[in-house]
Formats: structure tokens, sequence, C-alpha cells
């Protein structure tokens, strides 16, 4: 594949500015809101880590079964994200996470009441359903609600939702098991919390408005000019309102939306440049640190208490990381960012694996291992973390983009269960020091994918660089 970028910080003299005002505030609140789906999806993927070990004791669970709970909600998530990205673009994004708002909270229910682990692997499955279908819906609907100036920090807030979510529930399970340790059923406690989150989601969203491109390729332009109108400033909702008629007029005409786009070269060629993306985001092994953080460390040679704290740093450090992401994303071009990040990550592998490798085992190793793998995490979660996401909410056409977010994600969810399963496996059998040359060795692969395929999106909006890379790769 040659090099495809696609104007980076080109900007459209038909667009006027978008000024602050009322309707920044706005847009603000919705986004706010949506990203309770963020929330909700880091929520429930992290609170297992501290529920397993009573869930485990009160439900009787084998090896096998409690892998199978585990795994279940990942399988559940490739599924979601699939099915529910053609849910989003027939019924529309809004549409969509009202009904996960709902599924999360169905889903929690049912595994807080859950009397054995065959039910609750049920309402975990079901619960996967839901993460999946939000990390294919939410990033698509705060895509195309914002201002191309805007975009990059708003999409990113889902992935600052989603991380802190995870930490949330670190922090949460510790003060429940303080509180309510010696209680059988405190695992049930863990899990409950997140029926919160998803009522404020549903309710939220039944006042947000719809997105305003999905409108506009369903024939309701009024009703899209009213959304933008919302948030933006008159002018400017007046001049992005054409450009997105423009662009649905000729998707209608180019009869898009499903597997028979593939075989237009350009859209094939996006597609593939999603799956890489979503890939090679999880073969960092990032949801390696953040599944197995505890165990890892005491491989290192900390204790159990000593590895449970240590734990909470790389949550820590998510949310760090994502901080500092959100305060560069609109300054640095999406590809450079990718570059570094990827770069970062690499050498933060090889030296957890020079340091296993190298370093006597004293009372040092334990944290140096420690300190490198903060760093990893800080700088994946600062980069490639966040821009994956933004990237999937970019490149695809229009009345495909929830179709091809769903196939992209699907595809990122069985990447993220494949490291899932086979860490473990791995570590014990050839230790850490090989397992983090062989994430090295994939990092190094990234880079090359990312310089030669992954196309430039920012300043620009979503049609400027649809239309732009269609005439390039046509």
């Amino acid at each position: 594949m040659t090099q495809a970028t696609g104007a980076p910080g080109a900007q459209h003299s038909a667009l006027p500015a978008d000024l602050p005002g009322p309707h920044s505030r706005r847009l603000g609140l919705i986004a706010v809101v949506a990203t309770f789906g963020g929330l909700l999806f880091g929520y429930d993927t992290g609170v297992i880590n501290g529920a397993l070990a009573p869930m485990k004791e009160d439900l009787g669970l084998t090896a096998f079964t409690e892998g199978f709970v585990v795994s279940i909600l990942i399988f559940g998530a490739a599924i979601g994200a699939l099915v529910g990205g053609r849910l989003s673009d027939r019924y529309g994004r809004r549409h969509n996470i009202l009904m996960l708002a709902a599924i999360f909270a169905v889903g929690t229910i049912g595994c807080v009441l859950s009397p054995s682990w065959q039910i609750l692997a049920l309402f975990r499955f079901v619960l996967g359903l839901a993460v999946g279908g939000a990390s294919a819906t939410v990033p698509v609907y705060l895509a195309e609600v914002s201002p191309y100036e805007r975009r990059g920090s708003l999409v990113t807030r889902n992935e600052v939702m989603i991380v802190s979510g995870q930490f949330a529930a670190f922090v949460i399970n510790a003060i429940i098991f303080q509180l309510w340790g010696e209680h059988e059923s405190v695992w049930r406690f863990m899990l409950l919390v997140a029926v919160a989150p998803a009522i404020l989601l549903f309710v939220g969203m039944l006042r947000m408005p719809e997105s305003p491109r999905w409108l506009s390729s369903q024939g309701r332009d009024p009703e899209a000019l009213a959304v933008l109108r919302q948030v933006r400033s008159p002018q400017r909702a007046e001049a992005e309102m054409a450009e997105v008629q423009a662009l649905a007029e000729e998707e209608k005409l180019a009869q898009t939306g499903g597997w028979a786009d593939l075989a237009v070269p350009w859209v094939r060629r996006l597609l593939l440049v999603g799956i890489g993306l979503g890939v090679f985001q999880q073969f960092t092994g990032i949801n390696s640190i953040m599944y197995y953080g505890s165990q890892l460390l005491e491989e290192a040679g900390f204790s159990a208490d000593a590895a449970i704290l240590g734990n909470t740093l790389f949550g820590l450090a998510s949310v760090v990381g994502i901080s500092v992401g959100i305060l560069v994303m609109n300054k640095v071009n999406r590809r450079t960012m990718l570059l570094g990040g990827f770069g970062l990550t690499t050498s933060f592998h090889l030296l957890v694996g020079l340091a296993a490798l190298l370093m006597p085992d004293n009372s040092v190793k334990p944290y140096a291992l420690l300190v490198f793998a903060v760093l990893f995490v800080f700088s994946m979660q600062g980069t490639i973390g966040p821009l994956v996401w933004l990237l999937l909410a970019e490149i695809f056409p229009l009345k495909i983009r929830s179709f091809a977010m769903g196939v992209c994600v699907f595809c990122l969810w069985m990447a993220n269960a494949g490291v899932a399963f086979g860490f473990p496996p791995v570590v014990s059998s050839i230790g850490i020091a090989p397992t983090f040359f062989i994430f090295a060795g994939l990092g190094i692969l990234a880079l090359v994918f990312i310089a030669t395929s992954v196309p430039e999106t920012r300043g620009v909006t979503l049609e400027q660089f649809e239309d732009s890379f269609k005439t390039t790769h046509a």
C-alpha cells in the first residue's frame, strides 16, 4: 500500500469559524451525556478484576467456569459491535444509545441477581452486547455532532470515560471490599453500582438530539438543520448543512450502505485500514495489563498485597495519559501522534523485556518493571488508545459509518480476546521477557502499517476527508 494522506490541516473557506456561544455549552452537554456509555464500558470491563475472587467462592467457580464467566463478555462485545453498528445505521445513533442504556441496566441487574454461574454467564454476555454496541456507536455519534475543529477532543472524551470507568471500578471495588468484605455476596454490590450510570445515560439521551448527519442520510434535512443550529453558530449551521446534503446525495447515487460497498476499492481500503488500527491497538497488549496487572506484578516479584496496590497505578496512568492526550489532540496530526505512540510503547515493551531478562533478581527489579509498565500504559492511553477510536469514527463514508465501525470494532474485540486468552499461558510458558519482545515485534509491524496506509483526518470535516480520499483512491 502507498501512503494515504488526506489534506492535513486544510481549512474550507466555505465554512465560517465555529465561534463560542450557547451552542458550545449544548454541545458540551451532549458529549457528557453520551459518554456515560463509555463509563459503563469501562466499569463493566474493569469491575470483574476485584469481584472475581468473592464471586468464585460464592458460586463455586472452577478454573474453567471462572475463565468462561470472564471471557464471555468479550465475545458478547464483539457481536454487539457488529450488530450495534448495523442497528445504528438503520435506526439512528441516539436510538441505539437509548437501547444500549436499557441493555446495560438489564444485564447488570441480571448479573447481580444470578443464582448460578450459568445465569451469571448469560447476563455477562448481555452486558457484552451493550459494551460492544456502545464502543461502535458512541464515538460515531460524537464525531457526527462535533465541528471538525473540536472533533478530536470531543470524541476522545469517550476514551476518557472508558479509562475512568476502569479506574473507578478498581477504587469502588476496594472501598466496597473494605466495608462488606466479610459478606459472601460482596461481588454483587460491586456490580450493582453500574445501574446508576445506565439510568443516567437513558434519561439524559431522552433530551439529546439525533445525529444531524444520520438525519440527512434519511432525507430528514429540516431536522438535521435544526440539530446543527443547536450545536453550531447560525452561519456555520447553514454552511455545514449544505455540505452534508451534497455528500448525502452523492452517496444515494452510489448506493452505499453495507457489504456491497466492499466492491468499491476506496471503501474496501478504508475498511482494511480501520481493521488494522483496531487489531494493532489491542496487540499493544494494553488489556493484558488492565486484566492481569496484579498477576503480572506478582510474577515480577511483588507480594500479593503490593501487586494489588501497584495495579491501581495502571488505572491512574490511564487517566493521566488520556488527559494529556486530549490537551494535544487537536494540535498534532493524527498520524504523527500514532507513530509517536507506537514508537513509545514499542520502546517500553523492549525495556520491560530487557529488564526482566538482564537485571538480577533483587529488590530493585520488580520496581523497574513496574515503572516501565506504568510508562507503557501512560504512553498507550495518551496516544494510541484514543486516536484509534477517533480515526474509526472519522474515516468512513456517512451511510456505512456505523456498519464499518461495527466490523472494525468486532475485529478489535476479537484481537482483545486473543490477547486476554493468550497472555497468561504465554507468560507462564516462556516468561515475561519473551512475551514483551513479541509485543515489541508487533509494535514494529504497526509502525510500518501506519506509515504506509493510515490517512490523515485532522483539520477537515468528515465530508471533506471523504471527498478527498475518494478522489485520491477511486
